[in-house]
């Protein structure tokens, strides 16, 4: 018999963005990010990324990002395309249109509500297809508020404010959920330079 192994192209390298020290994105996958610093972690990750972001959050929610804190992260404001669905179920249809249209590297979905697995699974879709249409892999964060719970994405990141951690400035970051990472935890300071800290509080 044919040894079918000749015909089977070797597999590529999967590629992924460092982001904070330790930390690092697996691309043409979803992601979670929440904690009450998921916005400014999300940023960070823009800045290492080129070109525009599209931002959808939902239209009836008040926050908004302030451009005077966009800026200090490496991030020009005016490179956010902001998506403001009116509707909750155009939010996570919008992401995946955003994914999959292959025209940007890095979509952020801020939810309003955890989604079920099969809609996340339809993001790690969109984005497997934007990958062939644009050539390199767009990244999708889901921003979710809380500890999050997001069922099926690629790694599940914590990050709050460092309050009384010794009296430094910055934040606390967890790895509370990866494929093939353990749950880590480092303090990001203002610079971005991180430290490991313990094991993270919470996981899963």
């Amino acid at each position: 018999m044919e040894d079918l192994r000749l015909h089977m192209a070797p597999k590529r390298p999967v590629p992924h963005l460092p982001v904070l020290g330790d930390m690092t994105l697996r691309l043409g996958r979803v992601h979670e990010f929440c904690g009450p610093a998921r916005r400014t972690l999300a940023l960070r990750v823009a800045a290492k990324l080129d070109g525009p972001v599209i931002w959808i959050r939902p239209g009836w929610q008040a926050e908004r990002l302030n451009p005077e804190g966009v800026l200090p992260l490496g991030v020009e404001p005016g490179r956010l395309i902001f998506v403001d669905p009116r509707r909750a179920e155009d939010i996570l249809w919008s992401a995946e249109e955003a994914l999959r249209c292959g025209a940007v590297a890095l979509v952020v979905c801020e939810l309003h509500a955890l989604p079920g697995l099969t809609p996340v699974r339809r993001l790690h879709l969109a984005a497997e297809a934007g990958a062939e249409a644009m050539g390199t892999a767009p990244l999708g964060l889901l921003l979710a508020q809380a500890n999050g719970g997001v069922p099926g994405v690629e790694s599940r990141w914590y990050m709050t404010f460092a309050h009384g951690l010794k009296e430094e400035d910055g934040w606390r970051l967890e790895r509370r959920r990866a494929r093939t990472d353990p749950p880590a935890a480092w303090h990001v300071d203002a610079r971005g330079e991180t430290r490991p800290l313990g094991a993270p509080r919470g996981t899963g």
